[in-house]
């Protein structure tokens, strides 16, 4: 798959040589047309005509986009902008986000000279209450014209293996920077206060997204009071997924019931035949099919419905495929011809790649397109039981096992998609969806759309039964999602295991009678077997990996030997419903095929090293815990609540695992889980640990103080040979990496972990300061991503996530 590197020149490289799978598919576009009027020759002049003209497309939607980034100068500097809402707004408990399509920007320092032209088109604003003066946050509706005073920062994201690309997504929307409205800040000049401008921008674009607002807010006010599901009935009506709980998004992901919460090509589909039945059943009448047939007027109508549709639910890419593939239908019908399924697909998938090459960066994409792909591939033809002979009970019975046949195909064909991007597939999906599919797409749904539309008291009962029948749903769901076995946690494929996997599904799930091969079937499906694998680990005794994630503002660190495998803090806690746990560690440990961890470590009590660790502890298992934290501390509860061993961390407590030794340099001995011992600063007391190879040391310090720093220093005698790597203490800040410590421990590199342009400004200048006198080389995860470290014998391998990425297109 694709991954979007950090800068624009790298990305501009990735987009030109990305353009291999664009030109591609329009080699396979002619396929409908390679036998009708091509002759061989003929035909691969112009797959190299279609091939560069391919090329030279990406490369223009390439360039165009590039140039809507913020230039670095401007990050941080107040600006004063104006410009359209031109997205549907994200209204949070305590923010609200929403998108801008800037129109004019300035600046109230001289020195800055704003070059407008590349300047970012589009915007993602946050507004938060708090600022002096302001309590209540406006309501921002699409197409407002509003003048803002904001700060805005690159589009700049965590890049671990598994985890989210946030810098991809922002490039996918033509996002160029993100910011904060700063109303009421001080230190700007009195006039640049938010001032409304204009209530409505009249385009294309914002009578879409104002259409879409009037809905959502509409679904809001006549579902019951207090429904927990209303965010459901939203996304099912207009695709917008934010008002949805992560608790029910785990009930769902779990059960394998995702795809319905969602515009769904099911959805599109009923829609855009029920236009089609309407339309047609109207031009029967009278002699209107004699100026034109009902079918062709038909087929006209329920495009119609689709686009119309389309556009109210997002665009999002399962409605534009079915959007197109009706489109299609419409076209071949107005002009005649006769299409194959597998034609129609293929058109429906090169119009969106045409028009959006970056939406082969989505799941929706590739699960969309292959489910249909596999539906096409899969199922036989006509079988003749529409016709006289027939009872109604076998013509029941056969459409039963087609609909059986149908999810077994799915479930199968995708198997190896949805490993590959979720590391996770559901075992009871298939059960799930039997009972959720026909409920949320015939009942649920219906109504929902109908409460959408209709006026009061109608549309109050039609979002009533939706959402009783949705609570009926997520009532049987529920416990199947908590089973223990629901869920299988499997290690992200590698191409190999993908490509090995995906030949033996197209072999298993071929038409034909299934008993009547069912070996040939049996030996296609064990091409799957390599999906379960786990990731081998290529340690050997006395030799260890060390993973810094890129965890922001806070501290992760998972050291692993041949056998064991330490955690060393969990990174800090965003929000009451996000931390670094379940959004960045928990990710990564599933992509690796990592279930188990025999020790967690935590440093101290602060938040942005404990934030993660409750999160981790409902989907991993832990051996014990080793941490520096007060007995009354909520961890500890829990430690005791699970029956987790632990065991307070003080210096001189050493261990070896597989030849690799572990020991404590700090707090003291003296330290217990009593309180008594934890009324003082909680950086003062931080856990320190050094991994030790024959060759290498590794050092996790926490957020360790000049004090602790002296402690060690006094204490630490430096191994001839030995190499050694430093956790820089506290992110860099101005209270640690003392002179002392650094001469006595005498690292070879330090890696510093920090948030991008956070608030603290770690790494401090006059710490980095002390690293360059001694010729340290600083590695900050803000511009790394993940680091892997891995030390065989004598040898070191340093891996960077960042660099990854690059490297794997430029090879």
């Amino acid at each position: 798959m694709l991954f979007l590197p950090q800068t624009p020149d790298q990305r501009e490289w990735l987009w030109l040589l990305s353009t291999l799978g664009f030109c591609l598919l329009l080699i396979a576009v002619l396929q409908l047309i390679k036998h009708q009027i091509f002759n061989k020759v003929s035909f691969w002049i112009w797959v190299c005509v279609l091939f560069i003209l391919g090329f030279i497309w990406s490369g223009y939607l390439t360039h165009q986009r590039i140039q809507n980034d913020l230039p670095s100068y401007l990050e941080g500097v107040p600006l004063l902008v104006e410009g359209v809402v031109d997205g549907l707004p994200s209204q949070g408990n305590q923010s609200l986000r929403f998108s801008l399509a800037v129109e004019s920007v300035v600046t109230d320092d001289e020195l800055i000279q704003i070059d407008f032209q590349h300047f970012p088109k589009r915007l993602s604003l946050g507004w938060y209450p708090g600022w002096r003066g302001e309590t209540v946050l406006p309501e921002i509706r699409p197409g407002q014209r509003w003048r803002l005073p904001v700060v805005l920062k690159r589009a700049h994201g965590l890049m671990n293996p598994h985890g989210f690309d946030f810098e991809r997504w922002m490039f996918q929307q033509n996002l160029g920077a993100t910011g904060s409205v700063k109303a009421y800040a001080k230190g700007l000049p009195r006039s640049w206060q938010p001032k409304l401008i204009d209530q409505f921008d009249l385009s294309f674009t914002t009578i879409v997204e104002l259409s879409r607002w009037h809905l959502r807010e509409r679904i809001k006010k006549s579902a019951p009071e207090n429904a927990p599901y209303v965010g459901v009935l939203i996304a099912l009506v207009m695709g917008e997924q934010n008002a949805i709980s992560q608790k029910d998004w785990r009930v769902f992901n779990a059960t394998g019931i995702g795809h319905l919460i969602s515009i769904s090509g099911l959805h599109v589909t009923m829609l855009a035949g029920m236009g089609a039945a309407l339309a047609n059943r109207l031009w029967r009448r009278r002699s209107l099919p004699m100026i034109c047939p009902a079918q062709k007027v038909a087929a006209l109508s329920g495009f119609a419905v689709a686009l119309i549709y389309t556009w109210l639910a997002g665009f999002q890419i399962p409605a534009q495929r079915t959007m197109y593939m009706v489109g299609v239908v419409a076209v071949a019908l107005w002009t005649n011809r006769i299409t194959r399924a597998f034609d129609i697909w293929w058109w429906a998938l090169f119009i969106v790649i045409f028009l959006d090459p970056w939406a082969a960066y989505t799941p929706g994409f590739w699960l969309s397109f292959g489910a249909v792909a596999a539906i096409l591939f899969a199922m036989p033809g006509q079988d003749g039981l529409s016709e006289y002979g027939y009872s109604r009970s076998q013509k029941w019975w056969q459409s039963f096992k087609e609909a059986s046949r149908v999810q077994a195909v799915v479930t199968i064909a995708l198997l190896p998609l949805t490993l590959y991007w979720f590391s996770q597939v559901s075992v009871v999906s298939p059960l799930a969806n039997a009972f959720a599919i026909p409920l949320v797409s015939f009942i649920v749904t219906p109504f929902a759309m109908l409460g959408a539309v209709l006026p009061e008291p109608l549309s109050h009962a039609s979002l009533w039964v939706a959402h009783t029948c949705m609570e009926f749903v997520a009532w049987f769901l529920e416990p199947m999602s908590s089973w223990f076995w629901s869920v299988a946690y499997l290690p992200q494929p590698n191409l190999f295991v993908m490509v090995i996997s995906t030949l033996g599904i197209i072999y298993a799930i071929r038409p034909g009678p299934l008993l009547a091969s069912y070996r040939g079937r049996l030996l296609g499906l064990c091409c799957c077997v390599p999906l379960v694998w786990t990731k081998s680990n290529d340690l050997t005794h006395g030799d260890f990996k060390v993973t810094v994630l890129d965890i922001g503002q806070g501290t992760a660190v998972l050291v692993e030997t041949q056998t064991k495998r330490l955690l060393y803090d969990t990174g800090p806690k965003t929000s009451p419903e996000s931390d670094a746990g379940d959004r960045n560690i928990l990710p990564f440990l599933r992509g690796e095929g990592i279930s188990y961890i025999d020790r967690l470590a935590i440093s101290h009590k602060d938040t942005d090293h404990v934030g993660g660790a409750l999160s981790l502890m409902k989907s991993i298992e832990f051996g014990d815990l080793l941490g520096t934290l007060p007995e009354w501390h909520f961890l500890l509860r829990r430690t005791r609540e699970l029956k987790i061993p632990s065991l307070p961390c003080k210096a001189g407590q050493t261990w070896s695992w597989d030849g690799v030794l572990f020991k404590v340099w700090h707090p003291g001995s003296e330290m217990t889980f009593d309180a008594m011992h934890h009324s003082g600063k909680p950086n003062a007391l931080s856990c320190v640990i050094e991994v030790k190879s024959q060759h290498y040391s590794f050092w996790l310090t926490g957020d360790v103080e000049k004090g602790g720093e002296a402690i060690i220093a006094n204490e630490y005698k430096r191994s001839e040979g030995l190499a050694s790597i430093l956790l820089i203490p506290h992110h860099g800040s101005a209270t640690s990496s003392s002179e002392t410590f650094l001469d006595a421990l005498q690292p070879n590199w330090a890696v510093a972990q920090a948030g991008y342009r956070n608030r603290y400004r770690h790494p401090n200048a006059k710490v980095v300061g002390r690293y360059v006198e001694r010729g340290i080389p600083i590695l900050e995860t803000v511009h790394t991503g993940a680091q892997v470290w891995e030390f065989r014998g004598r040898e070191l391998q340093r891996h960077h996530w960042r660099d990854l990425h690059r490297r794997s297109w430029h090879q």
